[in-house]
């Protein structure tokens, strides 16, 4: 077993309330002078910026996930992660269908880049990302775990889209695994008012929206590495995040 110190909840500039500075390179540029190990990508509701950063991340010695921040039908936030870039391109496609579709005012609420290997803008996203989708808790779930991915509640101690703020609650069902705090310091009040949470594992993030929001090497997950290589670490990670409580 071996410590990976991770943030598994970064945005890049195709969010709109991701800063113009968050392209990959400089996302997977800042994630290794922090000393991280993973890190995930997970712009709202897309996961057109996943393979640049998978070009960066290789190049800068950060094993990459693609993913999503996905905005559901409650509108709350949820995190789901995939074993490959293939798989969190097919989700982008499902998600893509089910958004509403309503055109983004950068001037109001950002720029939504979407960068090339050479991190230099290829395009941009027409409509806005940070709007809920027609997908519900109960579908995302079931969609992302048809795919191998992990998916669970993000930064449910925020009121901005969290899940308790959402529902005044943690519920039982969907069966997550997992949940998220952007703050650690929030964990004993959030399972004394939840003991559900107790057992369930934990992830802190960031929730980085500029550069120097990305986590440094405080949070890790112990891993089984042999035999190693990035996908296996890659695959490992979504096994614990899936794990059966």
């Amino acid at each position: 077993m071996n410590k990976y110190y991770c943030d598994l909840h970064v945005h890049s500039c195709l969010s709109p309330c991701g800063d113009d500075e968050m392209t990959p390179a400089n996302i997977a540029g800042m994630a290794s002078i922090n000393g991280l190990n993973i890190v995930a990508l997970t712009d709202h509701n897309t996961s057109k910026n996943c393979p640049a950063f998978f070009k960066h991340a290789k190049e800068n010695g950060i094993i990459p996930v693609a993913g999503m921040e996905l905005t559901t039908a409650e509108d709350i936030h949820i995190i789901t992660l995939f074993r490959t870039l293939e798989d969190a391109l097919d989700f982008d496609s499902y998600v893509d269908k089910r958004r509403i579709k309503i055109k983004n005012k950068a001037e109001i609420f950002g720029n939504q880049y979407i960068m090339g290997d050479d991190d230099s803008v290829i395009g941009s996203e027409e409509y806005l990302l940070i709007n809920a989708t027609t997908i519900t808790i109960e579908e995302a779930y079931k969609e992302v775990v048809s795919r191998g991915g992990a998916v669970y509640p993000a930064h449910i101690d925020r009121t901005s889209n969290g899940i308790v703020a959402m529902l005044g609650t943690f519920p039982d069902c969907p069966a997550f695994s997992v949940y998220e705090l952007n703050d650690d310091n929030n964990d004993s009040e959030y399972k004394e008012r939840f003991p559900l949470l107790k057992e369930l594992r934990k992830v802190v993030s960031s929730d980085a929206h500029y550069l120097w929001n990305i986590s440094e090497a405080n949070f890790y997950i112990e891993l089984d590495d042999e035999p190693y290589s990035s996908s296996n670490v890659r695959n490992k990670l979504i096994d614990y995040l899936s794990g059966k409580r």
